[in-house]
């Protein structure tokens, strides 16, 4: 009623409330009935009523308690969000116009659903997945299925009123969809809970293992798992743990020990777990190489070569090869293999054991020299009353001769190089065991070497007195010096030649000349490092010579009827006095001549050869006595190598040599005057192209050939 009056009313204690009463008022929309509340998910209710003429939206108001959740929709049906799962609420809805809001319909009531529960999945074998959750508010049971996440197959459907359920007899490494949710009392459903698991892969076979007993290291393979994504493989021992893993159906372990029983399984694994370990493959790797290798010549000409016995072994091979390049080899099952062996020899020998996983590793490669060789044919070229020459052919593995004349109480020393020694300073008319001993820097002396028994020309005789008789005749009176030894005097000159001869103490000779004259000249000069060649000229009513060579390690001298004399047992790098006298037939003596001389340096010893690189070779040797100068010469079929050390130094290198070839290497004393010399022990080397840039080079005895 437009413009009607309007009502004060007024209340104690209360406010004014005037009431305006308009005769054209626009009326609130009409109250909706509720038909009907629901709930489908468990945090929301959805609520049915019939339309309100002119009403535009609607306000659905949902109370727990002292909680209201107020929600504005357009039209039936409306849901009410952000619910609890498994409350009761009381539901009403107001209609809203433009004129205002109806008043709130008469309440329903609804509760919502039950929560879905929260899944926990698990692959505990290959064909079962676990699935667990915690209890949900107001739920009397629980429905879970499951089927393969692409759809194909059969459904599983299990009720339960447990908090876990395991479904088994599943395929393995596939994957699967699981749905579950709970019911109340009244059997309704609550929300469902979806999630994926995957059942772990089942153990990989047919096994296969392939040993690779050079590298040490196995291959193994096997047949592929359904649902793997990775593979592992394992190698346990006693002792190790080894492992490789790979996504193929292959794996290749390495660093595998020697001597060692592996057993090798093969995981198989996904996002759900590893599968259980299938039967292992036992792999028995090479056994190790044997180890203290001891070799032993019991009596020459037999080394015995003996290893400690390894683990895994079936089995050994010894092989020996001898520096020539000859090779034998035993096969046996002990720990021991006898060879035959031969003096002056280098022999390599290596020890492998074999079982059905192939050969050891190399282990060491052992050396062993035997001793060198004896000379067996001694000749003596020249014997005097006090010096013996004798010669002999080299023998493999001497690099030097150690010569003694033993007349029972008396030793009488020579060594040299050379196959060749002059004993000088001997007793006249004695008898001696002469004995070669070859030497090596390695073994020693060969001390198995024969002597021989020679016996030196008879002693000179001593003339007491020479005279004259009235017939013109000379007579010459000595003293007797040998066991039945025949006498003759022998007188020559511008004249002629006279001779006289008697088993007694004097003869007689006529028309003897004057006293012996000195040569005019007298050289000296080395033959080996033990000997050397005095020589002089002619001198005139001189028959015989004596020549003394003389210092203050002895005295070495020879008496002869020649104009030369080689005199021995000379000491290296020594200065020595040479003395010459000439002796008439008469036995007058003339002392000619003194002369200083200083014998060659010593030879070296202990010459061997270091690799610097692949083509730098580095001579070494022990200083020999009276040099401080050296020359070195390697001889190859490539080529004349050589090379000069500083003063003083014992090593030279020299570069850019080819490798692949044999040397023979001689390392010379010079001297000051320059002159190198020549009969210094030449030595073998081969030096390869293979193996270590670093380290010795292997040294090649020479054989008798060479």
């Amino acid at each position: 009623m437009a413009g009607g009056p309007v009502t004060c009313l007024s209340v104690i204690g209360f406010s004014l409330i005037c009431l305006k009463m308009v005769a054209s008022a626009k009326t609130a929309p009409q109250i909706p009935t509720i038909d009907q509340a629901y709930s489908k998910i468990s945090n929301s209710i959805t609520v049915e009523w019939a339309t309100v003429p002119g009403a535009t939206s609607y306000l659905l108001t949902a109370k727990d308690g002292n909680t209201v959740i107020e929600t504005m929709v357009a039209n039936s049906p409306g849901t009410v969000t952000g619910l609890k799962a498994a409350t009761l609420y009381q539901i009403t809805v107001r209609s809203i116009s433009a004129t205002g809001r109806s008043q709130a319909s008469p309440p329903k009531q609804a509760k919502t659903v039950l929560a879905a529960p929260i899944l926990e999945v698990s692959s505990p074998s290959p064909d079962s997945i676990l699935v667990q959750w915690e209890a949900v508010y107001m739920a009397m049971g629980f429905s879970v299925s499951i089927m393969r996440a692409n759809g194909l197959g059969r459904i599983w459907k299990e009720n339960t009123t447990n908090t876990s359920l395991t479904f088994s007899s599943l395929d393995p490494g596939t994957l699967y969809t699981i749905k579950a949710y709970a019911w109340n009392a009244n059997g309704t459903p609550g929300d469902d809970s979806t999630c994926n698991q995957r059942t772990s892969p089942r153990a990989p076979a047919n096994i296969q293992v392939s040993f690779d007993s050079g590298a040490l290291k196995a291959s193994v393979s096997w047949a592929p798992t359904e649902g793997a994504f990775n593979y592992t493989v394992m190698a346990l021992s006693d002792s190790s743990k080894l492992s490789c893993s790979t996504t193929i159906s292959s794996c290749t372990i390495s660093s595998l020990l020697c001597g060692t029983e592996y057993l090798i399984s093969v995981l198989a694994s996904n996002d759900a777990g590893s599968s259980k370990s299938a039967s292992a493959v036992t792999l028995k790797t090479v056994a190790c190489a044997p180890g203290r290798v001891t070799i032993q010549e019991d009596r020459p000409g037999h080394l015995s070569v003996a290893w400690s016995d390894v683990e895994l072994g079936d089995y050994y091979v010894a092989f020996v090869k001898s520096d020539d390049g000859l090779e034998v080899h035993c096969n046996t099952s002990l720990t021991q293999c006898n060879f035959l062996s031969e003096c002056g020899f280098t022999y390599f020998i290596s020890v492998f054991a074999y079982n059905k996983a192939g050969q050891s590793p190399l282990g060491d490669v052992f050396n062993y020299t035997t001793a060198p060789c004896c000379p067996s044919d001694i000749n003596p070229v020249l014997v005097s009353s006090d010096r013996v020459e004798i010669v002999w052919s080299p023998v493999r593995g001497a690099e030097l001769y150690e010569t003694k004349a033993v007349d029972g109480f008396n030793v009488v020393e020579c060594n040299d190089t050379a196959p060749a020694c002059t004993l000088s300073a001997l007793e006249c008319d004695t008898g001696y065991n002469i004995t070669v001993y070859s030497f090596s820097e390695v073994r020693g002396s060969n001390l198995s070497c024969t002597s021989r028994f020679i016996t030196t020309a008879p002693c000179s005789p001593e003339i007491k007195n020479v005279s004259k008789d009235a017939f013109s005749a000379i007579n010459v009176r000595w003293r007797p010096t040998n066991d039945d030894a025949t006498y003759t005097v022998t007188a020559q000159g511008g004249a002629g030649l006279y001779r006289c001869s008697s088993a007694g103490e004097s003869c007689a000779l006529g028309g003897l000349p004057c006293v012996p004259c000195c040569p005019a000249g007298l050289t000296v000069s080395q033959v080996t490092q033990s000997v050397i060649n005095v020589t002089w000229t002619v001198g005139t009513g001189a028959q015989t010579y004596m020549a003394v060579l003389e210092s203050h390690t002895g005295q070495s001298k020879c008496h002869t009827h020649q104009n030369h004399c080689l005199l021995g047992c000379i000491t290296c790098g020594i200065n020595y006095t040479v003395a010459l006298k000439a002796i008439s037939a008469t036995g007058l003596t003339a002392d000619c001549a003194y002369q200083s001389y200083s014998s060659s340096a010593c030879c070296p010893l202990g010459v061997k050869l270091y690799r610097l690189g692949p083509n730098g070779i580095r001579i070494h040797w022990q200083a020999s006595r009276g040099s401080a100068n050296y020359s070195i010469d390697l001889y190859g079929s490539k080529g004349i190598f050589t090379c000069a050390p500083s003063a003083g130094l014992s090593f030279c290198d020299v570069t850019e040599i080819p490798c692949g070839d044999v040397y023979t290497v001689m390392v010379s004393p010079v001297a000051e005057t320059g002159l190198k010399l020549t009969f210094c022990p030449k030595k073998i080397y081969s030096v390869t192209c293979s193996g270590s840039t670093l380290g010795m080079v292997i040294y090649r005895a020479k054989r008798n050939a060479e």
